[in-house]
């Protein structure tokens, strides 16, 4: 659920915090006091274009933030995205979403933030789609969209199993089809191919590669280039610490008898003593490791060649086939594989297509299946959706499932089925696909019934209504109200309305209105006590009165239904 929304410097608001509840939040207030404004501020943060002409006048940039609270579903869903776009995980069940937009000459610069980190535009938007739908004369409908349409009839009946293997066997095939691509080529093609393959495998399989081989090559060769240096320096140290005149070993030796006859005055300096002995054992150790290593030490000038000539071999195959040499023995791996397939390709190319035959056999059985399953639960869903929208004013209304075979080549991972949820709001009306409704008001009441219908199974957990009661009135909104109360058990629902039969089933209950501030308008959201409730819906009961604060409380206690 949306736990807080901060907007700064959006439109008439400079700047506001919302804490909406779970369940049916209504949002009610006069017509141009800035209910759409949140409205658009939740659009923002779910990937919605933006432009210069949302920053508040007189101010250079403006700020929405949410904090959302995420229930084990959808946290799952949310985390599996945060992984691929490569921004921070939650906190537990939180996840904070920012978007800032600037003015910048004739347009906006906006940047978007998912738990602090920078995302792409794109990537918002995945997020969005996941977590909030808007119903109205907002285009972030996801039932509008075909395979959302499919989503959900696999869903509620329960056939998401079948299409998820029916997208296994799609892919299996797809990738057997390729393989067999790859080997049926022309004559000169594969002349040309086999040519190539044995010579790139040959090359590499001759210089005998071992992994890793560079970097000790490399230390080999700037060891046996550097051997007169090296020998210098061992010697010089041997030198230095044993053997020379002044050598530091000798000079410890002197210490030493200091320290044997001070012990003798001072037994505590025996410690001392210790220490010498210790300096004197490591520095020869020292001097004989550094005589060992300068003894492994050759200056050959043959073999520094020779580490060369295998240096400048490495690094030719790098460049070829790099840029590692891991990359290099891989592509060896590769090419032989390939050339022992293309040379015993008519075995190969037989097996593969009768594998896909079978593979092909095997993904039509098991699309029927879907389809089977899908048609199925096409009517019985379709009745449920017409029998809630009849409750929501459309008495003559009825709502079809549409779902098409697939020409035979057209068969995809999700199936063998085309789908078009169809609508006709009156008798007489011609049936016309969902996502060819003009009106907004028609628009919102459909998908209310239809999220109403499949509240159970619909996975995006914050929905929003605007105009959802657009012309209707009496009992049909307070069917509007019923609905999205019973919507609210299983969502968050927030709903901008002017009807007070609808603002009066929900809870809590928020008033948008405008104000003047330093010369300035402004809009400001309150939620609204039980006093302060009445008031407002007796307000738009058409005034303030006696009479109408008395049924505005016979509306909240239910009465009056």
């Amino acid at each position: 659920m949306l736990a807080s929304l901060r907007i700064k410097n959006l439109a008439l608001i400079d700047e506001l915090l919302w804490e909406p509840g779970p369940g049916f939040n209504s949002l009610t207030g006069e017509t141009g006091a800035g209910k759409s404004i949140l409205i658009d501020a939740l659009m923002l943060l779910a990937g919605e274009r933006a432009d210069k002409s949302l920053v508040r006048t007189g101010e250079t940039a403006c700020a929405v933030e949410a904090g959302l609270e995420l229930a084990p579903g959808p946290l799952r869903r949310v985390a599996a995205v945060l992984e691929e776009i490569g921004a921070e995980p939650c906190e537990g069940n939180a996840l904070l979403l920012k978007r800032t937009v600037t003015v910048s000459g004739a347009s906006g610069v906006s940047r978007q933030f998912v738990n602090g980190s920078p995302v792409t535009l794109q990537a918002l938007k995945q997020l969005g789609d996941l977590l909030v739908d808007v119903h109205g004369p907002h285009d972030h409908q996801s039932l509008l969209h075909t395979e959302a349409q499919l989503r959900v009839l696999d869903a509620c009946g329960k056939t998401a199993p079948l299409r998820d293997g029916v997208r296994k066997v799609y892919d299996g095939w797809q990738e057997l089809v390729a393989r067999r691509e790859a080997l049926t080529l022309s004559e000169k093609e594969r002349e040309d191919r086999l040519e190539r393959l044995r010579r790139h495998a040959s090359e590499i399989a001759d210089a005998k590669l071992q992994p890793d081989e560079d970097l000790h090559v490399d230390r080999e060769f700037r060891l046996a280039h550097n051997s007169r240096q090296i020998l210098e320096w061992a010697s010089a140290l041997i030198e230095q610490i044993s053997e020379g005149e002044g050598a530091v070993i000798t000079q410890l030796a002197h210490i030493e008898k200091t320290l044997v006859a001070w012990q003798k005055l001072d037994p505590e300096i025996a410690a001392w003593s210790e220490l010498n002995h210790g300096a004197i054992a490591q520095l020869q150790e020292l001097a004989e490791t550094a005589r060992a290593y300068s003894e492994r030490v050759e200056l050959d000038p043959a073999q520094l060649a020779k580490l060369e000539d295998r240096m400048a071999l490495l690094h030719g195959l790098k460049k070829k086939y790099g840029p590692m040499l891991a990359d290099v023995l891989a592509h060896g791996a590769e090419a032989a594989a390939e050339l022992q397939a293309l040379e015993s390709s008519d075995a190969s190319l037989a097996e593969l297509e009768k594998q896909e035959v079978a593979a092909r056999k095997e993904l039509h059985t098991l699309a029927e299946k879907l389809t089977a399953a899908r048609r199925k639960t096409a009517q019985p869903l379709a009745e449920s959706i017409t029998g809630e929208l009849r409750e929501l004013g459309f008495k003559q209304a009825a709502f079809s499932i549409d779902l098409k075979a697939k020409p035979e080549s057209a068969i995809g991972r999700g199936g063998a089925d085309d789908i078009e949820f169809i609508f006709a709001p009156n008798v007489g009306e011609a049936p016309r696909p969902l996502r060819a409704i003009a009106s907004s008001g028609e628009m919102a009441r459909v998908m209310l019934a239809i999220k109403t219908t499949l509240a159970e199974v619909d996975e995006v957990p914050i929905l929003i209504f605007d105009e959802v009661d657009a012309n209707v009135g009496g009992e049909t909104a307070w069917a509007v109200g019923r609905k999205l109360g019973k919507l609210g058990k299983s969502h968050q629902v927030l709903c901008v309305t002017h009807q007070p039969q609808v603002a009066a089933q929900g809870d809590p209950h928020f008033h948008v209105a405008k104000s003047v501030r330093d010369g300035r308008t402004a809009t400001k959201l309150d939620r609204l006590d039980h006093p302060a409730r009445l008031r407002e819906l007796a307000r738009m009961l058409g005034g303030e009165n006696k009479e109408s604060l008395a049924l505005a409380e016979k509306m909240v206690e239910g009465k009056g239904k």
